[in-house]
C-alpha cells in the first residue's frame, strides 16, 4: 500500500498535503512512464491468497497475530479480521510451467501455515467466504489490532451518517445494518499480478475486464453468507456494501463507491487509472513521505509515489492498476476477482484460465469493445457473480456488431481455446496450459465449481440437522477434501 501507518486520526491540513503530493506524483508518473525503456521486461506472474482461520468445530478462531509469531516464512502476512491470514506468493516468469511452481509454491505455504496454526489450536480453511460465520464473530473486536486496520476503519466509517446497508437476495435474503468494517473480512480472495508492458497496459487491462466475467463464472465458491445461500459468489456484493463510505443522502449518493469494477474502457493506460483515483476518491489514510517524486525524477531517479500508491490501495478496484519501483520499476495488473479455495490445483486453474484469456483477448481487444459497451461487461461480472454458470452473458459475436447473450456455459467452453492461445504464445508450455485449463473443462461440463458443490452437500446435510449444524458439517467435509488436495469438479457429494 505506500507507506507504512502509525496514526488513526488525520487533521485537515494532513489532508491538503497529502491531496498536493497525489498532484505532485501523478505528474511524476507521467513523466516515469514516458522514459524510454521504463518497464520493459519479461511477463511474471504473482499471487496473493487470504485464508481463514478456523478451530477443531469449524468456527472462525481469532489468533492470526499468534499464528503469525510462530512462523519465520515471510510470505504469511496478517490481514483484516483477526481470523484472517494472506499469504503473498514470489513472483516468477510466465514462460514454461509456471502454474506448476505456483501450485508446489501454495502447498508449500499453505503447509507451513498450517503447522504454525496448529499450535494455535487452529487449521486453515480456504474458502471465498466461511460458511460457518456468525454475526457474533464479527464486529469491532474482530479487527486485527493494528494502527493500519484501526485507521482504515475509522476513515471509512467516519465518512458515512450511518450504519453499512447489506441487502443482498439470493436463494436465501440477507438484510443487515453493521457498525464496522468488519463484514469485509468475511471475504477472502485470491489476487494474481500480472506484469506487462507499459505500452501494452491499455490493451492487456481491458482485455482482463472483458475477460474477467466468464472466467468468474466457472470459479463460484462463496454462496453462503451468516447462513444464507446467496450468491454463487456472494463476495461481489458484500464487498461494496461492506466498504461502502457514500453517506445515506442525496449529495453521497452521486459519489462513486471504492469498490468498483470501473468507469469506462481505458484508453491511454496506467497513468489514466491512478488519475482517476485521485479525481474520484477522497484520501482515506493522508500520511505524507518524506520524498518528493518530482525532485527524484528531476534528478533521474525513480521515485516510489509512496502516498499515490497508498491512495490507490483504498480505491478497490477488482482490476486494479498497480507501480511498483522495485527492481527498476514496472507496471502491473492485479486481478482481484477470484475466490480463495477450493485447493490448490484449482486455484491455479482459475489462474491459468484468467491469465490466458486476458492475453488471448488482448490480442483482438481492440476490435471486441467497440461492440461491448462497457455498462455491458459490468453487468457480465455481476451476472457471474450472482448466478455463476447459470447466468446468461453478453458478448460480442463475430460477425454482429451488437453482442449476443450466451450461457456462460457455453461460452466458457469457447474461450477456453482462446485462453491457451493466449498462455501457450506467452511461452507457457503447451502441455502446461492444456492441464490447468482440462480442470476448467471438466468442471464446466459437470457444473461442479466449489459454490455448486457447497450448496449440494447443504441441501443434503439439511434434511436430516439445522443448518448451522449442517454448515459445520459440510465445512468439516470441505477441509477434508481440500486437505486431499483433488480438484473440486471431483469431489463426491454424497459422504463417503
Amino acid at each position: 500500500m505506500g507507506l507504512a501507518i502509525q496514526q488513526e486520526e488525520f487533521t485537515p491540513e494532513e489532508h491538503a498535503r497529502f491531496v498536493h503530493r497525489l498532484e505532485e506524483s501523478l505528474e511524476a508518473l507521467r513523466q516515469v512512464l514516458q522514459r524510454p525503456g521504463f518497464g520493459v521486461g519479461p511477463t511474471t506472474l504473482g499471487a496473493e491468497l487470504e485464508v481463514a482461520l478456523v478451530d477443531g468445530a469449524g468456527s472462525p478462531l481469532p489468533v492470526n497475530q499468534q499464528v503469525l509469531a510462530r512462523s519465520q516464512d515471510d510470505r504469511l502476512t496478517l490481514e483484516l479480521n483477526r481470523f484472517n491470514m494472506e499469504l503473498n506468493l514470489r513472483p516468477s516468469l510466465l514462460a514454461g510451467r509456471p502454474f506448476t511452481g505456483l501450485q508446489a509454491q501454495l502447498e508449500e505455504v499453505l503447509g507451513e501455515l498450517g503447522r504454525a496454526a496448529a499450535g494455535e489450536g487452529a487449521r486453515v480453511a480456504a474458502v471465498g467466504i466461511l460458511p460457518t460465520l456468525r454475526q457474533a464473530d464479527l464486529g469491532k473486536n474482530a479487527l486485527t489490532p493494528q494502527a493500519r486496520y484501526r485507521a482504515l476503519a475509522t476513515a471509512i466509517r467516519g465518512r458515512r451518517d450511518g450504519p453499512f446497508q447489506v441487502a443482498i437476495a439470493g436463494d436465501d435474503t440477507l438484510n443487515l445494518a453493521w457498525e464496522d468494517v468488519t463484514l469485509e473480512g468475511a471475504n477472502t480472495s485470491l489476487q494474481f499480478h500480472l506484469r506487462v508492458s507499459p505500452e501494452d497496459f491499455a490493451r492487456v487491462y481491458n482485455a482482463a475486464q472483458l475477460a474477467t466475467g466468464p472466467v468468474l463464472a466457472a470459479c463460484g465458491n462463496s454462496p453462503v453468507f451468516l447462513g444464507r445461500r446467496l450468491w454463487e459468489e456472494t463476495r461481489v456484493a458484500l464487498f461494496q456494501q461492506a466498504t461502502d463510505d457514500r453517506s445515506d443522502s442525496d449529495e453521497g449518493a452521486q459519489l462513486h463507491p471504492r469498490v468498483t469494477f470501473g468507469q469506462g474502457w481505458v484508453r491511454e493506460g496506467l497513468h489514466e487509472l491512478f488519475a482517476e483515483a485521485v479525481a474520484l476518491y477522497p484520501p482515506l489514510l493522508p500520511v505524507v513521505g518524506h520524498e518528493s517524486p518530482l525532485e527524484v525524477v528531476a534528478a533521474g531517479g525513480l521515485p516510489k509515489l509512496e502516498e499515490l500508491r497508498l491512495h490507490q490501495g483504498t480505491v478497490w478496484s477488482w482490476n486494479r492498476a498497480v507501480y511498483d519501483p522495485q527492481g527498476g520499476g514496472h507496471v502491473r495488473i492485479e486481478l482481484r476477482a477470484l475466490p480463495s479455495g477450493p485447493t490448490p490445483v484449482d486455484m491455479v486453474a482459475n489462474g491459468a484460465f484468467l491469465l490466458g484469456l486476458t492475453l488471448g483477448l488482448a490480442e483482438r481487444v481492440d476490435a471486441l469493445l467497440p461492440a461491448l459497451p462497457f455498462s455491458q461487461a459490468r453487468r457480465n461480472f455481476k451476472r457471474a457473480a450472482h448466478h455463476g454458470l447459470d447466468a446468461t452473458l453478453l458478448w460480442p459475436a463475430e460477425v454482429a456488431p451488437s453482442p449476443r447473450p450466451v450461457p456462460a456455459v457455453d461460452l466458457v467452453k469457447r474461450l477456453l481455446p482462446v485462453a491457451r492461445r493466449g498462455l501457450v504464445e506467452a511461452g507457457v508450455e503447451a502441455a502446461e496450459a492444456d492441464g490447468m485449463l482440462d480442470i476448467i473443462a471438466q468442471r464446466v461440463a459437470l457444473k461442479r465449481t466449489g459454490s455448486r458443490w457447497q450448496r449440494a452437500v447443504l441441501e443434503r446435510l439439511e434434511a436430516h440437522m439445522p443448518r448451522q449444524d449442517a454448515l459445520a458439517a459440510m465445512l468439516e467435509r470441505y477441509l477434508e477434501h481440500a486437505e486431499e488436495g483433488l480438484p473440486v469438479h471431483t469431489w463426491p457429494v454424497e459422504p463417503r
